[in-house]
């Protein structure tokens, strides 16, 4: 699954996914494991353990199926770099991956890039069943065994195909359906149609689990439900937002504190005021970011004497005030998320969350008043 967010230069560990533990590099593109991910984990050495195969073939068996779904997300970082598109990171699910692209692409390039995931699994099962003289699938699935583990990958990756090209966010099929809209129509509008036929699909997806007693799939109907409302929202923020610079939602009354502050005079600051997070002088010089958590983490581990130097986020995310807010949105879009603003080197505001969400508020109310004007 490919994940679009607007482009940015981005250190190491900014932009991060929450929740996510762990890094290996692949093709220069950071690989993470959610913390969910253990649940799948789980699941396959349970269906190992009831089934008639060896600990070794099970090993091998989770194995060849999380390198299916890293196969998978490399299909969409190289098509998506061919056009030039970079992967921030690729983050490991219960039921896939995610890639996290820089940029949103055109329909056109996402309309190939969705596809090139699916494929690769495809590619994968049918190579391996071409292998495979005696090919037996309903024994495949019914007893696992040593002797029909390659049938197993085969029809692993089949099904991680197909699930796929299901026409629902956050699967490649919603954003296939998506990209063959838009080309028609708006993004925007195009996101709405394919967002609302993902939750439908999810809806009768965990219908048909709660009716069957499948609860596997009234977990995954509810992480497609999610994923389509997620979609749609991130949509719909694109479109109140673009169009405008970031100094139309940057706040320009702050406070900041000196390298030499301690985590005390911090705290104080903090319970004085409503900013939540503070820019890190040296003298004129911004040189890291300090949040609110990042303090009380501090406090607790340091103590209030500990300095703010130590605490501070060096590597924390800027954003010119020119910059589309719209490309600047996934950036401060999580809660407690804030960025600098900077004009070359020179400080000029603040961009959090709080202030983006009353920002689009705003632009709802104008929106709603104008077409109540139109009547």
């Amino acid at each position: 699954m490919a994940d679009p967010q607007p482009d940015q230069q981005t250190k190491p560990n900014e932009g991060r996914m929450p929740g996510t533990v762990g890094v290996v590099r692949l093709f220069g593109v950071p690989v993470r494991l959610h913390f969910t991910f253990v649940l799948l984990l789980v699941f396959l050495i349970f269906i190992g353990i009831g089934g008639k195969q060896t600990g070794a073939a099970t090993a091998v068996y989770i194995v060849a199926l999380f390198a299916s779904v890293l196969l998978h997300e490399i299909g969409h970082v190289l098509v998506a770099r061919w056009y030039g598109i970079r992967t921030r990171e690729i983050v490991m699910y219960p039921i896939g991956g995610v890639s996290r692209l820089e940029s949103q692409p055109k329909a056109r390039q996402e309309l190939l890039i969705s596809t090139a995931g699916p494929l690769v699994n495809l590619l994968i099962a049918i190579t391996l069943l071409a292998t495979e003289r005696n090919f037996l699938p309903i024994e495949a699935l019914r007893i696992p065994t040593d002797a029909n583990l390659i049938e197993r990958i085969a029809l692993g990756n089949l099904l991680l195909g197909l699930f796929n090209l299901l026409p629902a966010f956050p699967m490649d099929g919603g954003r296939i359906l998506r990209s063959v809209i838009a080309l028609w129509k708006p993004e925007d509008e195009a996101t709405q149609i394919a967002g609302s036929t993902g939750q439908f699909l999810a809806v009768a997806m965990g219908l048909f689990g709660l009716l069957s007693g499948n609860f596997m799939l009234i977990f995954v109907a509810l992480f497609v439900y999610l994923g389509a409302q997620q979609e749609v929202a991130a949509a719909r923020g694109r479109s109140l937002t673009s169009g405008f610079p970031v100094r139309a939602a940057m706040i320009t009354d702050f406070r900041t504190l000196s390298h030499g502050n301690t985590i005390r005079e911090a705290g104080d600051l903090l319970l004085s005021t409503s900013q939540q997070d503070f820019p890190v002088m040296h003298g004129d010089e911004v040189i890291g970011l300090l949040t609110r958590s990042a303090l009380v983490r501090a406090m607790l581990r340091e103590g209030p004497e500990a300095y703010v130097a130590g605490a501070m986020d060096r590597n924390f995310p800027r954003v010119p005030p020119d910059m589309d807010l719209a490309t600047a949105l996934p950036l401060v879009s999580a809660a407690g998320s804030c960025a600098l603003v900077m004009d070359g080197d020179r400080l000029v505001g603040l961009l959090t969350a709080e202030n983006l969400y009353e920002f689009t508020l705003l632009r709802q109310v104008s929106i709603a008043q104008a077409k109540m004007s139109h009547r």
